[in-house]
């Protein structure tokens, strides 16, 4: 059986699966998100921008077919000058529509997946241009469920549409005896409610759009047990991962053992090689705990702790070694040592006044 072979995809995709797949640009990414924000960025710039771009552009079409007759150029030089006077007039038009657009649909991508540069996925790879490979995509169920996607989106918005217009219909006869200007205005007030209306449905498709996107981009990335298996021991079982990781945990453990040190009632030192730190509180402890320990500079660094926590530093070189070897850090002390370490104790107890509480 598949699953019993370990072939059947079930596992959710780990973080490097997921790395792996986004430099791909193999992303949860609706393209409906992206129709969405630039119908509304549209609407939203014909609603109170329209009219001056319907003007100025009126303007100058108008312009243009006035001079027409009497527009003679005397060389290819006028032409170009007019070419451009009229390009430069339908920019300084057009551009205000054109980059509220462009930036509407550059931050719909950036919402869905953030900034990326994928330099694999543009990369030009021949096996696209495969015919037959073409074909399977065309008839794979991805295709069919785009397919339906589409079908359905169409129906639903020209629905809306159909009968946002059909509740205006009634109003259409009457225009025969309307002004060209008051003609003008009822067409575009019931288009700005189509569109509007069609806006509402797009972003609901968007939404829900989002939400497949993201549940079968989840169902691509499952890996099988043998995938997630393999995974980690590719990743942990190298030796230089071993030993960076082993270093990390090395290194956090020496800095958490530091900041014990100024919490110990004594340190114990051979007096140079050797170092540890002991803790020791009736009411909460059976016996007197090692909060730090180490040789060589560890030793040395306790020791510089201890004196600037103005914590007592005894030399004990038989006891030193005995708890070194004896006693793992933050295990409490054996039973055999208790007399030795009591009596350190009591010394630095008499040392700060307290004997009495010993």
């Amino acid at each position: 059986m598949p699953e019993a072979s370990g072939q059947e995809k079930t596992e959710p995709a780990t973080p490097k699966k997921r790395q792996d797949a986004r430099k791909k640009g193999q992303v949860a990414q609706s393209r409906e998100i992206s129709s969405a924000m630039i119908l509304i960025v549209s609407l939203g710039f014909f609603y109170f921008a329209g009219s001056w771009m319907f003007w100025n552009l009126s303007e100058i079409i108008s312009g243009i077919y006035q001079n027409i007759n009497s527009l003679r150029f005397a060389n290819i030089g006028d032409a170009s000058a007019f070419s451009l006077k009229v390009s430069y007039k339908l920019m300084s038009v057009l551009l205000p529509f054109l980059v509220p657009i462009v930036i509407a649909g550059c931050f719909a991508n950036i919402f869905q997946v953030g900034f990326q540069i994928t330099p694999e996925a543009m990369t030009p790879k021949l096996s696209k241009l495969n015919p037959i490979s073409g074909m399977k995509r065309l008839v794979s169920l991805k295709a069919l469920v785009e397919l339906a996607k589409s079908i359905v989106k169409i129906l639903i918005i020209g629905s809306v549409a159909y009968l946002l217009v059909k509740s205006d219909m009634q109003d259409f006869p009457a225009l025969s005896h309307q002004e060209v200007g008051q003609i003008l205005v009822f067409i575009a007030r019931v288009s700005l409610k189509v569109c509007f209306f069609v806006c509402l449905a797009m972003v609901i498709l968007a939404v829900l759009d989002f939400l497949y996107q993201r549940w079968q981009h989840d169902e691509d990335l499952k890996m099988t047990k043998q995938e997630v298996r393999d995974e980690q021991k590719q990743t942990f079982g190298d030796p230089q991962v071993k030993a960076r990781i082993r270093s990390v945990q090395l290194e956090m453990a020496k800095r958490r053992m530091m900041e014990a040190v100024p919490e110990a009632d004594v340190v114990i030192t051979n007096p140079t090689h050797l170092a540890i730190a002991l803790k020791f509180d009736a009411e909460e402890m059976i016996a007197p705990r090692v909060l730090a320990k180490g040789a060589g500079y560890v030793a040395q660094r306790i020791r510089e702790i201890a004196e600037e926590n103005q914590i007592p530093i005894v030399e004990e070189k038989p006891l030193a070694q005995a708890l070194y070897k004896m006693v793992e850090l933050g295990e409490y002390i054996p039973a055999e040592l208790y007399r030795a370490v009591a009596e350190v104790l009591a010394y630095v107890y008499r040392l700060k006044g307290m004997y009495g509480q010993t």
